[in-house]
């Protein structure tokens, strides 16, 4: 609207929005996390709920034992065994199940193909070499690369910023022994020292965050540290230092806030690499436990089942896709906060 100013978070907001790439991407990435962070209710095992001889129950939140629902043993609930879906079939019984009626876990015994078996009207996509549903692997494994990739993403910025801004504000010394620290410090062999602690402990995502974020961070330091370098010397930051402001205010309150625009530009793009990253590591057999959910387990099973097409082509797809989104995201924040495409 004429007449009216906005402030430069604003601005940099519409350009985002005008770039429709990057606006959908942004729009479509946020759905499909959201809807995984409800994963265990569009894809599970349990039903919501159940009603049997009038008595209701939430088998989800709880597990309810196989003697309720007319079996023989007080053992959980096995509700894709034919028996207990007969029993909920009954007039006055129901069920509700996810749309998708496998957890990430669950062995589907009552198979009609060998295992891995290919798409069908009970497996959408298919089933692993150890009979577990594609699709919620897919739905879990998404969410936990999702996760992963921000937890990795938010201690790389936070040390990253940190070890950047201490070089660029004070220089001299500390920013040479900082600078000769990163040289040595990264220099070492990242993925041999995987190799060396995944044989010392047992495999864990908090593991391989710690062992990740070590190394994570330097890269963004080098843009913080040249930001802060080149900020330090301009006059609003010489004022601050007349006014008597202490150095920890004048970092927080005033360049940092200046010297943002590479950490958020680069934001998605780190997020492309946490994903890669882990699902490079779960290919090796160097990521998450056995068991867990994931992208780079899944690859692995495609390349030990070559003939099982749909394992491989659907992780594949979901890694382009995922990758992608954030790759359209990361152009289109560059494009808005590029000082030189503003508006005049």
């Amino acid at each position: 609207m004429a007449g009216v100013s906005l402030s430069p978070s604003k601005r940099a907001w519409l350009r985002f929005r005008r770039n429709r790439l990057g606006y959908w991407s942004l729009l479509i990435f946020c759905t499909l996390f959201v809807l995984s962070l409800g994963a265990e209710l569009i894809s599970n095992d349990k039903p919501l709920l159940a009603r049997h001889h009038g008595q209701w129950y939430v088998p989800i939140l709880h597990n309810v034992p196989e003697t309720a629902f007319g079996g023989d043993f007080a053992t959980p609930t096995d509700y894709l065994d034919p028996f207990i879906q007969q029993q909920f079939a009954q007039p006055g019984n129901f069920a509700l199940y996810p749309p998708n009626p496998y957890h990430h876990s669950t062995i589907n015994y009552f198979a009609k193909e060998p295992n891995p078996s290919g798409p069908s009207r009970d497996n959408w996509l298919g089933t692993d070499d150890r009979g577990r549903d594609v699709v919620a692997r897919l739905l879990y494994g998404f969410r936990i690369s999702v996760l992963f990739a921000l937890a990795l993403t938010f201690i790389g910025v936070l040390l990253g910023v940190l070890t950047g801004a201490v070089q660029g504000y004070f220089g001299g010394k500390i920013d040479l022994g900082f600078q000769r620290f990163i040289e040595i410090w990264g220099s070492m062999p990242e993925l041999y020292l995987l190799i060396i602690f995944s044989a010392m402990f047992d495999p864990s995502v908090a593991l391989l965050l710690i062992l990740l974020s070590l190394f994570g961070w330097m890269g963004l330091s080098d843009y913080v540290r040249a930001e802060f370098l080149r900020n330090r010397q301009l006059d609003y930051v010489r004022a601050a230092r007349a006014m008597g402001l202490s150095n920890g205010q004048i970092i927080w309150r005033h360049i940092l806030p200046n010297s943002l625009t590479p950490v958020v530009t680069f934001l998605p793009f780190r997020m492309s690499a946490a994903i890669l990253a882990l699902t490079s590591l779960d290919f090796l057999g160097l990521g998450v436990p056995p068991g867990t959910p994931s992208l780079g387990e899944l690859l692995a099973q495609g390349k030990n089942n070559i003939d099982a097409w749909w394992i491989s082509l659907s992780t594949f797809g979901v890694l382009v896709i995922t990758l992608l989104l954030l790759t359209f995201m990361g152009d289109a924040l560059r494009d808005a906060l590029d000082p030189r495409k503003a508006e005049k």
